[in-house]
């Protein structure tokens, strides 16, 4: 019985430290607005994603901003540096203090792959890189026009289902995630999702197969479409979340309302190991702290006394070395340990038998 006590002791020593190492200890967000021109102001609302993420603690050393056009300094714009996300102008997206990591034509399929990979040049600042381990929680969100399994970039490439598919599972192999969280804004989102088949990513889209995204209104003094009904949904949705906010995915999922959306988002979770209802929302949008033990710094006297065990420690020249009394009395002490220690150990082994032959 007291040895299965100790085996049973062993494993849950086991299984707690193993649940420990699976939770993660950094967020980054990789926020993609592939579309350009003003006709596509509605678009750059996509920046109420990097407000969000921000305002819940990610801080923009995490988050890669990559924006295909920049409508704040676009002639047409009566607001100058600015971008609205509703008619009534209430909030703004830029702020003071935007990041662009990829501006304009460095918005690519290919720098969007390598982004995600790790596949980058030398030559590229840290600022522009996804400096991921297998401990990191990753956000991508991607808008812009598309169709079946496609998505366009500024109207000249597109990436496909496939090649998304194939750089997550590039990130799994090179261990560049703990989970993915993918959301995609288009025309038949859904199906930019349905070719994943890496473990650990949660994903959901604007509509269905078949079935366009849509805008949600206009600003008659901007003169365009100011953002989409499911980015307005999200906003509406994300800007009654804190850093504490207990809130979890199953909640935004549950909150989708198709009349109000005018499509039919989804969502898929075979490839997510957490149920829904335990996977905060901050999981993904809320920045984490990161924090290391390390041991004390070492006193004066400590670095003194282990310098002079080092010194202890060194080997000594080969000479001819008599035996004295007091390493006889030293040599014997510290046989008699050994033996009352091998002797210990065996009662402790006879009594473990013992209770064990007992009923």
């Amino acid at each position: 019985m007291l040895l299965f006590l100790h085996l049973l002791l062993l494993v849950v020593v086991v299984v707690v430290a193993g649940s420990d190492g699976a939770e993660h200890t950094n967020n980054w967000a990789v926020l993609v607005c592939s579309s350009r021109y003003w006709f596509n102001y509605r678009v750059g609302s996509f920046c109420l994603q990097y407000r969000t993420v921000k305002r819940l603690g990610i801080p923009d050393s995490n988050i890669i901003l990559m924006l295909a056009d920049d409508a704040s300094c676009n002639p047409r714009n009566k607001f100058p540096a600015r971008v609205y996300a509703d008619r009534g102008r209430h909030i703004e997206l830029y702020g003071d203090n935007i990041e662009v990591d990829y501006r304009g034509y460095e918005v690519t399929v290919e720098n969007f792959i390598r982004v995600l990979t790790g596949r980058m040049d030398p030559s590229v600042p840290r600022s522009k890189r996804l400096l991921t381990d297998d401990r990191s929680n990753i956000f991508v969100y991607m808008t812009g026009h598309g169709g079946n399994e496609f998505l366009k970039f500024q109207d000249n490439e597109e990436i496909s289902a496939f090649d998304i598919a194939d750089a997550f599972e590039q990130m799994y192999q090179k261990k560049r995630y703990n989970e993915i969280f993918f959301m995609i804004d288009t025309c038949q989102a859904n199906s930019m999702y349905s070719k994943l088949y890496s473990p650990n990513i949660l994903a959901t889209g604007s509509s269905l197969v078949g079935e366009n995204s849509y805008s949600y209104e206009n600003d008659n003094d901007i003169g365009v479409a100011v953002i989409d009904s499911y980015t307005h949904h999200i906003l509406s949705y994300m800007e009654h979340i804190n850093k504490t906010s207990h809130l979890t995915m199953s909640d935004l999922f549950a909150s989708y309302d198709p009349s109000k959306i005018n499509s039919h988002p989804g969502v898929r979770t075979d490839l997510f190991n957490r149920p829904l209802s335990q996977t905060r929302i901050t999981d993904f949008f809320g920045g984490v702290s990161q924090v290391e033990v390390r041991p004390p710094p070492a006193s004066p006297n400590e670095h003194q006394h282990q310098h002079q065990q080092d010194q202890e420690r060194a080997p000594l020249p080969l000479r001819a070395a008599s035996p004295t009394p007091e390493s006889a009395d030293v040599t014997r002490t510290s046989v008699r340990r050994e033996v009352r220690a091998w002797g210990a150990v065996t009662i402790l082994a006879a009594l473990i038998g013992w209770a064990g032959t007992r009923k």
